[in-house]
């Protein structure tokens, strides 16, 4: 039985009272935003009662329990089983209100609030009324007693130096002096909570979970404490102290819940995070006296300082443990956070030594890095780790385990041929995340063992053959084309492999240089990986080759492969490649040359498997130039009609040689969207960029554009930024290697928003960022997208496909050097602001303009 009642303060705190809030409970937590509602609804109530004292204000529940232990007689003693936190809240609210009254009216308020809400004057056991959780005790009696360290930095602090300076800042008003009592009447009379209180014999925590299971939310390593601390009635305060007051100045609420959760992983690798209360009390029902329960805490309190080593690795004494452990943090998988609880735990434990953790770290280490190599980089990546402990054999020692578990199955833990084979071919610039990518290559740096000191972090990842070749760079590689390849063919399987790949802090400046230049400043360079490509004297394809084979080597020696079982296997990814087929849309088509670098392949097998092997829309892969392969045949052996007809009636569009249009080619970095590979986050991007820049043009923008373009294109650039400028617009500039140029039409504190309708990049691209707009107002519709396609396509060069319309298309920026060009994109441009700025005189405009349509009579 619950017996429940309206109530005020007054009625709470007068009297010889004493309201404990339990040491389960969490910490106060308000922050400045609900002591200002708090702050308000008080003035307001304030001013009201003057004319009306009956008016109240509700602020919530307050769900109370006879103290277990019986108080002295005379004090009736509660604990808080939920409303602390308001509580609490008031109670520092009237310090603050004394402290004011007192300085300013009178001494004799000190002891009237102190006597009347505050304390128990003739109760010393009992002195204050209302006590905290053990944590914020300290603070909260600084507080009450008016100390020198009242208002600290903590939240009980904070709360109190809010209160007083609102108090300060003007509610005192002179020509009111009763104004401090109407504000003290409205906290004492006005505030209106429902008192529960629980009778003797009823389970307190049943009410308080099923009040947190209906709104008042709490994290669920705060219902795991409470449900633990309510098993501990003769030992909850030892306990505390002892143990889970250290452990939770370890690990802040998030990472508590997180230990909980691991700890459930190690024995159902099933489990989700969000079931972690449940799934810890179901197996912690099983426990059944105090003692059991206390050792669970004494448990999760030794997990609790083995997962901060993981979180903070440079605490780890072992300094190849803590190399290791730096590594796998920096690769940022949190997944194998369960398997590195696990080795720690063994080492504490004596069933493991340090070398073989950390010989188990590099294991799962060469496992991240040879999946990322061989393009498998997230394939059943979390499945995969959280069934390492529960999975790998106990008869081993633990390191061999953890590499015996992850070479057998379909776990894509590369062998030494597949490394070899994918270094040459597969295009690492386009798979896994952009951090782990820099990770390798500056691994791969540290692998050296350079006594030249070098910032690794602040470099990126550089193109020695430029994604934009100029004229000089074609002639190089068009001396290395085999039988009837096409430079693009070469050009795309050559420019994302790791062969072509190194790190430099001045990116922007080498860019689309030719060799003689990269060569020379890549000279100067105290990094190992550069100084190996400045030896060479030409940069073509059997220089990348030589390199990659170079890397391939290194990568083998540094991180070890699978065990024998693993066989000797080199796989192909097909489903990545039926994976991006599956998502080409109709009125589109891609090239042999294309899957193959997507893959890490050559044309002529991806031609060979589509013709033995069911793939999707298989028709729509063609030869470079846009026609259908003279080898071309259906897989389905009684289909013999022509591929062309079925492209023509999906919307492909053939010139009269039969020549599909390369405006509805999907190029490789396209088909790495499709695929679902991370594409570079270009709102990172934004959130780096130098937006303290308000200059139309920023000179390492400027800088790249004029070193890279012709004259001609950076005058039409800078004309059409001008005019992007004057309607309204402003350019943000990226903090990359290359320096892009976002025509932001709004920002991100708009109501609506930030959007941009296109980037520009030195190099040579204007780019229509599609897919972004897919998830902006107004442009999250179709229809619009379709039409900023339809008008961009009216410039002279540029045909963009409608297949495109949720990637990131883009077109030559030397079209801007026809004014006529130029004149027309700022048109489109405009149109395109006032739908972002104004989307609701747009839509009505559409609207009239639809009805004109419709009211115009027909011929």
């Amino acid at each position: 039985m619950v017996a429940a009642h309206e109530t005020t303060l007054r009625e709470l705190l007068e009297g010889a009272k004493q309201y404990r809030v339990p040491l389960y409970q969490r910490t106060y937590s308000w922050t400045d935003s609900q002591l200002q509602r708090l702050w308000d609804d008080i003035r307001g109530l304030a001013g009201e009662r003057t004319k009306d004292p009956s008016l109240t204000h509700f602020i919530g529940s307050l769900v109370l329990a006879p103290s277990p232990t019986n108080g002295p007689a005379g004090v009736s003693e509660f604990l808080v089983v939920d409303g602390q936190q308001r509580l609490t809240t008031l109670s520092i609210l009237l310090c603050a209100l004394r402290d004011h009254r007192a300085q300013h009216e009178g001494p004799d308020h000190r002891d009237r609030i102190d006597q009347e809400f505050l304390i128990n004057k003739y109760k010393p056991a009992h002195r204050f009324k209302i006590v905290p959780t053990q944590a914020d005790r300290s603070a909260y009696q600084a507080c009450l007693e008016a100390t020198p360290q009242a208002g600290g930095s903590d939240r009980v602090g904070a709360a109190y130096r809010y209160f007083v300076a609102q108090l300060a800042a003007g509610a005192d008003d002179p020509d009111d002096p009763l104004d401090m009592e109407h504000i003290e009447d409205a906290i004492i009379s006005g505030m209106a909570l429902v008192s529960v209180v629980a009778q003797a014999g009823d389970n307190v925590y049943r009410i308080f979970e099923s009040l947190n299971n209906t709104g008042l939310k709490l994290t669920q390593a705060d219902l795991l404490r409470n449900y633990l601390f309510m098993r501990l009635p003769s030992r909850g305060e030892a306990v505390y102290n002892s143990l889970w007051f250290p452990l939770q100045q370890q690990l802040d609420s998030g990472k508590l819940e997180q230990l909980f959760w691991l700890d459930l992983v190690h024995r159902n690798p099933e489990v989700k995070q969000t079931d972690t209360y449940t799934g810890q009390q179901a197996r912690l029902n099983g426990l059944h006296n105090e003692e059991e329960i206390e050792a669970e805490v004494r448990r999760f309190c030794r997990l609790g300082a083995l997962l901060r080593i993981i979180l903070r690795p440079e605490e780890e004494g072992d300094p190849e443990v803590r190399r290791r452990l730096a590594r796998l943090n920096a690769w940022d998988t949190t997944t194998v956070y369960p398997l590195l609880l696990h080795l720690l735990d063994r080492r504490k434990q004596g069933t493991a030594t340090s070398a073989q953790i950390a010989s188990a770290m590099l294991y799962v280490e060469s496992f991240f890095i040879r999946r990322l190599l061989v393009g498998r980089a997230t394939a059943s990546i979390n499945r995969i780790l959280l069934r390492v402990v529960t999975d790998m054999r106990a008869d081993l020692p633990v390191d061999e385990a953890v590499r015996a578990y992850l070479s057998v199955g379909r776990k894509y833990y590369a062998t030494d041929s597949s490394i070899r084979d994918a270094v040459r071919s597969m295009p690492f610039y386009l798979n896994g995340r952009a951090t782990q990518r820099n990770l390798v290559l500056q691994w791969l740096e540290e692998s050296y063992g350079s006594k030249e000191p070098v910032k690794l972090s602040s470099l990126t990842i550089e193109h020695v053959m430029p994604q934009s070749p100029t004229t000089e760079w074609r002639k190089v590689l068009s001396q290395d084309l085999q039988g009837e390849e096409s430079f693009a063919e070469a050009h795309e399987a050559l420019v994302h492999t790791l062969g072509n790949l190194t790190l430099t802090g001045y990116n922007s400046e080498l860019s689309n240089s030719s060799f003689l230049v990269k060569r020379a400043q890549l000279g100067k360079s105290g990094i190992s990986l550069n100084q190996e490509i400045a030896a060479q004297k030409r940069w073509g394809r059997p220089e990348i080759h030589a390199r990659a084979d170079s890397l391939a080597e290194r990568i083998i020696v540094n991180w070890p492969g699978p065990t024998e079982e693993a066989g000797n296997r080199s796989e192909v990814p097909w489903d990545v490649m039926n994976k991006a087929l599956a998502a080409l849309p109709a009125g589109s088509w891609t090239a042999y040359g294309d899957v193959a670098a997507l893959i890490g392949s050559h044309p002529m097998p991806v031609g060979v498997r589509l013709a033995n092997h069911p793939a999707p829309n298989a028709h729509r892969v063609l030869q470079a130039e846009g026609t259908v392969s003279p080898g071309f045949r259906w897989f389905d052996a009684s289909r013999s009609d022509d591929p062309r007809d079925l492209l023509r009636a999906e919307g492909v569009e053939f010139d009269k040689y039969g020549r599909a249009s390369q405006a509805q080619r999907f190029n490789v970095e396209e088909l790495a969207q499709l695929a679902g590979m991370p594409q570079q986050d270009t709102s990172k991007q934004l959130l780096r960029a130098r937006s303290h820049r308000k200059d139309l043009l920023d000179d390492r923008f400027v800088e790249q554009l004029t070193d890279l373009q012709d004259p001609q294109v950076a005058v039409g650039v800078t004309a059409v930024l001008e005019a992007w400028a004057s309607m309204g617009g402003m350019p943000l500039y990226g903090s990359g290697g290359e320096t892009s140029c976002f025509l932001m039409a709004r920002g991100k504190d708009h109501e609506l928003g930030n959007i941009w309708p296109a980037t520009i990049y030195p190099s040579g691209k204007f780019e229509i960022v599609f897919q972004h707009l897919s998830t902006r107002t107004p442009f999250d519709d179709i229809a619009l997208r379709e039409e900023f396609r339809r008008r961009l396509n009216e410039l002279p060069g540029v045909k963009i496909a409608a297949a495109k319309l949720a990637l990131r298309p883009g077109f030559p920026l030397d079209v801007l050097v026809d004014p006529k060009a130029r004149a027309a994109l700022i048109e489109h441009l405009g149109w395109f602001y006032q739908q972002t700025m104004h989307p609701k005189d747009a839509a009505a405009e559409r609207l009239g303009w639809f009805a004109g349509l419709l009211r115009t009579p027909r011929a």
